[in-house]
């Protein structure tokens, strides 16, 4: 049976997210979704770090269980922001660590470079290099992975502060990285034109980060393994046999085209070109989004799938589906009360997105929202792109695009969700 794994999460000591983040929450929500494994999130964060080993069993297999039974992985980001080739680079990673006694270690190296009690994704001054060689020294069982990579701020590849390879950010540790994070903005086939990742799997994580915990799953991975352990999950990403991803459309990123937020401009790679990468508002250099970031490092045509690569799925998240189609917003009590329905009905959200059949949908939730699940599912729904940290918005019909800004105004029990 197939596992779906989300491997980048984060608590509620995080900045930017919910107090419920809890693991309690966190579980629900997995479940909900369809998740069978969660990354623990902010490990080292000293208050984070008690709660799990409160709350958490630790197995042999490296697996941590909650009193239900629902599995999770020791995980954890970090930011770290330094000076190579002559630049200053931003970036962010992904630790997978294979039990408590490595947890305590990374966390000692970590207080030793600086604070980790301040933020669920602490900030250092070390290089990309620095890291691999402190957590190879520690264990070669820990799994580095560049988190979002194509994300222009903080991305291994980002535009602004990022590398064209990893070998130049890595060096002769290159090879001791055996993943990436592809991020909301890019896709597999976007990713595939870089003739040095074939070498490494694509991993696709939520990198929930929100108010708003459902927002667990909207991208994740699919493992196909013989018994759940953390050597397996190791095992798989290091032979490049995850069996593939859950994406969302690229365009539903917040990075997917070129613009200026504050303009409200948003520009292909090809109008950007035409205005050589300048806002024709303030003037002022374009924020260069994911898809032009790859057409610049790309050395493969669009459209070539390399040998051995995974397949995937491309949906939107449910939610987003019903409150297009309802024309409210995704964080009203409308759309989650159609929600709720849909899972009591199918079970979790992956299984009515991924297989349920179109007459079974539309007996559940009517033709409308049926047509629509069905389009997403089949690749036919038109995302309007994001840009400039601007989520792309699906469209129905001729809609224009509403930005819709997250603010916690209301919690999950405020809107009768599960």
């Amino acid at each position: 049976m197939d596992l779906y794994a989300d491997l980048h999460i984060h608590s509620r000591y995080a900045r930017a997210t919910s107090k419920d983040l809890n693991l309690e929450n966190l579980e629900k929500y997995a479940r909900v979704k369809g998740l069978g494994l969660l990354g623990t999130g902010d490990f080292q964060h000293p208050k984070w770090q008690q709660e799990v080993r409160e709350k958490l069993s630790e197995e042999g297999d490296g697996i941590l269980r909650s009193k239900s039974g629902f599995p999770f992985i020791w995980q954890t980001e970090i930011a770290v922001v330094y000076t190579q080739g002559g630049r200053g680079r931003r970036i962010h990673h992904i630790i997978l660590a294979p039990n408590a006694d490595v947890v305590t270690q990374i966390t000692d190296f970590l207080k030793r470079k600086g604070r980790v009690d301040y933020d669920g994704r602490p900030i250092f001054g070390f290089s990309s290099i620095e890291l691999v060689d402190s957590m190879m020294s520690i264990s070669e069982d820990i799994e580095i992975i560049p988190a979002h990579a194509w994300t222009p701020w903080f991305g291994v590849f980002g535009g602004m502060s990022g590398f064209d390879s990893l070998k130049e950010c890595f060096g002769d540790r290159a090879d001791k990285i055996h993943a990436i994070e592809t991020g909301l903005s890019s896709d597999p086939p976007m990713n595939w034109r870089i003739r040095e990742l074939d070498r490494v799997t694509l991993l696709s994580n939520s990198d929930c980060h929100s108010f708003w915990p459902w927002r667990i799953g909207r991208e994740a991975n699919i493992f196909e393994l013989p018994e759940l352990s953390y050597k397996g999950i190791i095992r798989a990403i290091r032979n490049r046999s995850v069996k593939g991803t859950i994406e969302v459309d690229p365009a539903y990123g917040k990075y997917h085209f070129d613009g200026h937020r504050a303009c409200g401009v948003c520009l292909s790679p090809a109008e950007s070109l035409k205005n050589m990468d300048i806002c024709p508002k303030c003037r002022r250099r374009l924020t260069i989004g994911v898809l032009h970031r790859v057409e610049q490092l790309a050395d493969r045509p669009a459209g070539e799938k390399p040998d051995g690569a995974a397949g995937f799925f491309s949906v939107i998240p449910l939610s987003e589906i019903i409150g297009m189609v309802q024309r409210c917003p995704v964080a009203s009590a409308k759309t989650w009360k159609v929600y709720n329905q849909l899972i009591e009905a199918f079970g979790n959200e992956y299984a009515l997105l991924l297989d349920m059949p179109q007459e079974e949908l539309a007996k559940a939730c009517g033709g409308k929202l049926a047509d629509a699940i069905m389009m997403n599912r089949d690749g036919r729904l038109k995302v309007e792109p994001g840009y400039d940290g601007e989520y792309g918005v699906p469209r129905w019909g001729d809609e224009r695009r509403k930005v819709e800004t997250e603010k916690p105004a209301h919690s999950q029990r405020t809107l009768g969700m599960f």
